[in-house]
């Protein structure tokens, strides 16, 4: 028997920018071995400092590790915390940075209690790719379809399935296809198009950085190899989305020189009249030359400097910062959104959004909050809550309240109207915060649902 999963990966090769940043976290039910899986990537890249390695190797060795992973407990390199250590559990996203020749990284593991998906949904919020790690032998659990629902409701661009422990089914080609085919209807379920499934032996090192004989049935790359072909999500939505730029400060000659921009080479009436408005591109490109339309308002005018990295530039792309000056003197402060002309959302105050809810204080009807949405901070209030999703269904059913990591479905009215857009459409400007007004607490995480308007 063939099993060959990735048919794509030479269509994605041929896309992926050498030496990119690629941003992944990993996910998965408790015991799935996560932890053990990014320590077999850190190790196998050679991305462990040497006294770090000491250190444990030595705990190792207390603990009585042996066999084919060199003595190791590779989940040490990860799990930080004492408690987790203690436990063997991950409590905290634990974020770690390393390279090899292809790309650099930052990779967030997250833990996989129930408790602790929030922090799964902090990790993969940012995320080009969300590796999902699934155990050979139980398959599909309520939590892997919890965290494949999060990462559908997030729109990650790649969703990586690592079944592990493989060596516990004696490499069995047919469970392995059993479970993918499993994934497979959960993920359609839920909209997710595509799977890259890699079959592993995270203990042993089987297609983790490199691919293993004891699986001549699968032709696919190894883990490692996948993480470097595919093509990080800044670069597609540089290319395929329009141009958002939420305003952080706007600078004016002194502040610009502090800021490390040159503006002295002006001319001195350009230089007394030289006002920008500096942010960091959420997404599309900006040049000079180029028309754009000015959240609130919707005012258009046209880009006639650019300034990144203390430089002045012909155009700018996400995830640059960068700071931009307009030929119109508009009123622009922190808050304000500059984007592409006539592609600007309808402003509404009214906004129906999936929430996922972090934090133990419950949500419901009527609560007076927060809202934080690119740069600007409203008041709001949850005007309805019409249901939770079920994730043994998919489907959404009534809810009263929202509880700690419940995904839920409401209706939101801030108190001034803001240019939503479906986070469909942009992973960025439709996405939000939910803040307790009086602790300042963090209360969820939203994405914006429904079409799009446009002014």
């Amino acid at each position: 028997m063939t099993l060959q999963l990735d048919d794509d990966l030479r269509a994605d090769s041929a896309t992926a920018v050498r030496g990119t940043l690629f941003r992944f976290a990993t996910a998965g039910s408790v015991d799935d071995g996560k932890s053990t899986l990014v320590g077999r990537l850190l190790h196998d890249s050679k991305a462990i400092l040497a006294d770090h390695l000491a250190s444990v190797e030595r705990t190792s060795r207390e603990r009585g590790f042996g066999g084919e992973s060199g003595g190791l407990d590779l989940a040490l390199f990860t799990d930080g915390l004492r408690a987790e250590r203690e436990q063997g559990i991950t409590i905290d996203v634990a974020y770690r940075y390393f390279a090899t020749d292809a790309r650099s990284f930052i990779l967030a593991d997250c833990p996989g209690h129930v408790q602790y998906t929030r922090n799964m949904v902090t990790g993969a919020t940012t995320a080009d790719a969300v590796v999902l790690l699934v155990d050979a032998r139980h398959g599909v659990l309520e939590q892997t379809r919890r965290h494949l629902a999060v990462i559908s409701l997030l729109r990650v661009p790649h969703v990586i399935v690592a079944i592990n422990k493989i060596d516990l089914i004696d490499f069995d080609a047919a469970r392995v296809q059993a479970v993918s085919d499993d994934l497979a209807e959960v993920a359609a379920g839920l909209g997710i198009p595509f799977l890259h499934i890699v079959p592993v032996c995270a203990v042993d090192g089987d297609n983790v950085a490199e691919r293993s004989p004891r699986t001549p049935w699968y032709r696919g790359p190894a883990l490692l190899e996948l993480l470097e072909s595919l093509p990080a999500g800044d670069q597609l939505e540089a290319v395929t989305e329009e141009l958002r730029l939420p305003v952080q400060l706007v600078l004016r000659p002194q502040g610009a020189l502090a800021a490390g921009l040159d503006v002295t080479a002006l001319d001195p009436a350009d230089y007394r009249d030289y006002r920008s408005a500096a942010g960091r591109i959420a997404s599309g490109s900006i040049a000079v030359g180029d028309r754009v339309s000015v959240h609130p308002g919707g005012a258009t005018s046209v880009v006639t400097r650019i300034d990144v990295a203390g430089r002045s530039v012909a155009a700018a792309r996400a995830p640059q910062s960068a700071a931009v000056s307009l030929a119109d003197d508009l009123d622009l402060a922190r808050g304000a959104l500059i984007a592409a002309a006539g592609t600007l959302p309808q402003p509404r105050s009214e906004v129906t959004a999936e929430v996922f809810w972090l934090d133990a204080a419950r949500g419901v009807p009527g609560a007076r909050l927060l809202l934080k949405w690119g740069t600007s901070t409203v008041q709001a209030r949850l005007t309805e809550i019409e249901g939770r999703r079920d994730l043994t269904t998919l489907q959404i059913v009534p809810a009263d309240a929202l509880e700690a990591n419940d995904i839920g479905h409401v209706t939101l009215r801030t108190s001034e109207d803001l240019p939503f857009e479906p986070y469909a459409d942009n992973r960025q400007t439709g996405a939000f915060l939910l803040i307790d007004p009086q602790s300042g607490a963090t209360l969820a995480a939203g994405i914006v649902s429904g079409k799009d308007q446009r002014a």
